[in-house]
């Protein structure tokens, strides 16, 4: 994937142009664009819709290989999103992608599970501290909606408390968009601000007796926020309380595992959640998910209702086998680390040398980065876009994502980018 973008694009609409024999034919973004729009509602939906993202965001791609991608009209981009999380060791990774090769040659999709399904719950429980049995599915959502069920039916109450503005997923119970959610699915649901003990108790004196769980992120990720690390003293006290209650911790570490630590993200601080639910990152793009939980709650594990016909399926299994191996023999978590420490230096000496305020939140593997007063995001739309327009690729208001596939000569190249982007930010806006 090497060659200038420029380049890569003269070459392709010279392919495009040739005709029959002259090798496959480029379909362009904006042309998969407008026939998306008469087959698929919107034409795009989700996290991954660029409908809200400035105008030289593409919406389709081709290629992936390590840190680097390239869109469907052939343009390259450094990967600072990293498929919104689920790339931690790089796209295409060769450990990855062998162990996967080999286990198509024999199956994927079977009338039940591979040995690799037991394999897997024995690596997670064998790595997870908190962790003494696995449950698998295929997203985010799945997970933690499977933490709230288990947590109701080991409780037998209702109430489940979550942080307001937080992210759990596209279900009813936690969707952040309510068209064609009824209030009764989020009747049971209570919400407390993040990192505000008080704003929890709050809320003890009438529901306490009902409460099936508390649900947290290891991190305040919420978008268009800068990203806030949890309070050791406040996790500390959910865990008192749902030890006193009888309630379950629930911990989402969907975002965050994998990258703050291979252990569970708030091990760090000593503070072991009941449930946990895994994804994005623990098959290096393979879809799957897992729920980690204690003996406590193993019984209601078993007694509740949740499957799928992909849920069992033996490649991303397989995959999430040689992930968290290779995570864990190549300390991917440090490497992330040090390339993402350099890409936040770089970005704050940038800022203060174009006269910029700007705050970078969000740990070095999960960097985020604002503009000071900037309210209706303007400077980040126009940051973000020239970042693209120059072959980085990250987000205007979701938090970036580093892998251990990010080279010295990635952030270097990146870094090229931004500051130029910073230079049309003070062009327009002139110095804070």
């Amino acid at each position: 994937m090497g060659g200038s973008n420029a380049e890569k694009v003269a070459s392709l609409s010279a392919t495009t142009s040739a005709g029959a024999g002259a090798g496959p034919r480029l379909i362009m973004d904006a042309e998969l664009r407008s026939r998306a729009q008469r087959v698929i509602p919107g034409g795009m939906y989700g996290h991954q819709a660029v409908a809200n993202l400035p105008p030289h965001y593409p919406q389709f791609f081709v290629e992936g290989k390590g840190a680097r991608i390239r869109d469907a009209n052939g343009v390259e981009y450094i990967d600072l999103m990293c498929s919104y999380g689920p790339m931690v060791l790089g796209h295409r990774n060769p450990v990855v992608e062998q162990a996967v090769r080999r286990q198509m040659r024999r199956a994927d999709c079977l009338n039940g599970p591979t040995e690799h399904m037991v394999r897997l719950a024995e690596l997670l429980t064998q790595n997870v501290p908190h962790a003494d049995w696995a449950l698998f599915c295929k997203n985010g959502t799945d997970a933690t909606t499977l933490c709230v069920t288990i947590a109701r039916a080991a409780t037998k109450r209702r109430k489940v408390m979550v942080a307001r503005g937080a992210y759990h997923g596209w279900a009813a119970w936690c969707n952040p968009n309510t068209n064609g959610i009824t209030e009764e699915e989020r009747s049971n649901i209570l919400y407390y601000e993040y990192n505000d003990l008080d704003s929890v108790i709050g809320l003890l004196a009438e529901h306490g007796a009902d409460l099936a769980g508390i649900v947290a992120s290891p991190m305040r990720h919420d978008i268009k926020k800068d990203l806030l690390p949890v309070d050791p003293e406040f996790a500390r006290r959910l865990r008192t309380i749902c030890d006193q209650l009888g309630a379950a911790l629930i911990l989402d570490d969907v975002r965050c595992a994998m990258r703050v630590d291979l252990r569970g993200s708030w091990e760090p601080i000593g503070v072991r959640p009941d449930l946990s639910a895994w994804s994005k990152a623990i098959a290096n793009g393979y879809p799957i998910a897992c729920v980690l939980g204690s003996d406590r709650f193993r019984d209601a594990a078993s007694s509740v209702y949740a499957t799928g016909s992909f849920w069992f399926a033996a490649v991303p299994m397989v995959a999430a086998l040689a992930t968290i191996e290779e995570a864990t023999r190549i300390d991917a978590i440090e490497m992330m680390r040090v390339a993402g420490q350099r890409l936040r230096d770089g970005l704050a000496s940038q800022a203060r040398s174009h006269g910029l305020a700007v705050t970078l939140s969000g740990t070095p593997q999960l960097p985020f980065m604002t503009f000071a007063g900037d309210g209706q995001l303007t400077k980040s739309y126009l940051w973000a876009d020239e970042c693209v327009k120059r072959g980085v690729y990250l987000h205007p208001f979701h938090n970036w994502f580093l892998s251990a596939a990010h080279t010295a000569e990635d952030i270097s190249r990146a870094l090229d980018a931004t500051d130029d982007a910073f230079g049309v930010v003070v062009k327009q806006f002139g110095r804070d």
